[in-house]
């Protein structure tokens, strides 16, 4: 008995500098997000204004690195933001944390940290992300997304995509190709930030949980630069 008192204590004295260290991860990666993404609005040729107010969702992956993907299992995390109400009308959500896995990715990015914006055009690519794992380019239509503030964002490939992907890497910003990569929620990830088991769904679409303070400014950000949807 005392021998099992003695493992639990043990086990419970390993486990909370691990569980510390994770929420600190999360942490981190939430307020890494908000920056990331202002520093590619605030360039020049960032992403157009009207794709940006046609978007229903946002995700953001900061500082995903080739490596995580050659060696395999491994994965880039981000979090993912959608407007609220039935219809994407309404302000930013609280953010749900997302993976992204696999596929081409590992290929095509250096051998610095790469940061890869993602905008959710229609409700379908909403849903169907926040659901469960989807292939890009198979499961969800996806294109490099048009930078510029004066791009000619209503191209065919624009229009037709549910999904317009962005990299920045060593300081260049463009639109790159995800085909073959996948998007799905991290709810392990979720229940770190939220302190409980939340599924990404009803953070997004039931307002589950209030934005955590390090997602404020990522929440704050696109509530600034694009308030309404067209």
């Amino acid at each position: 008995m005392l021998k099992q008192i003695m493992s639990s204590v043990l086990a419970l004295a390993i486990g909370l500098p691990l569980s510390a260290a994770d929420n600190k991860k999360e942490v981190d990666r939430l307020e890494n997000c908000g920056l990331i993404l202002k520093e590619i609005l605030d360039i020049p040729d960032d992403i157009p204004q009207d794709l940006l107010d046609k978007s229903e969702c946002v995700i953001v992956y900061p500082s995903v690195l080739k490596a995580a993907f050659v060696l395999g299992g491994s994965y880039g995390r981000g979090a993912m933001t959608c407007r609220t109400g039935e219809h994407f009308t309404g302000p930013w959500s609280a953010p749900t944390m997302m993976a992204l896995e696999g596929g081409s990715v590992g290929f095509q990015i250096g051998g610095q940290a790469t940061d890869f914006v993602l905008l959710v055009m229609n409700d379908r690519g909403a849903h169907a992300i926040l659901k469960s794992k989807v292939k890009l380019g198979a499961d969800a239509s996806a294109a490099a997304g048009p930078k510029g503030r004066n791009a000619a964002a209503e191209t065919d490939v624009t229009l037709r995509a549910e999904i317009l992907t962005y990299s920045r890497a060593r300081g260049l910003f463009a639109g790159v190709s995800l085909a073959g990569s996948s998007v799905r929620p991290d709810n392990d990830a979720n229940a770190r930030v939220y302190g409980r088991k939340l599924e990404a769904e009803s953070i997004i679409f039931k307002g589950a949980a209030a934005v955590p303070p390090s997602a404020q400014k990522l929440i704050a950000l696109l509530n600034q630069k694009s308030p309404k949807t067209k």
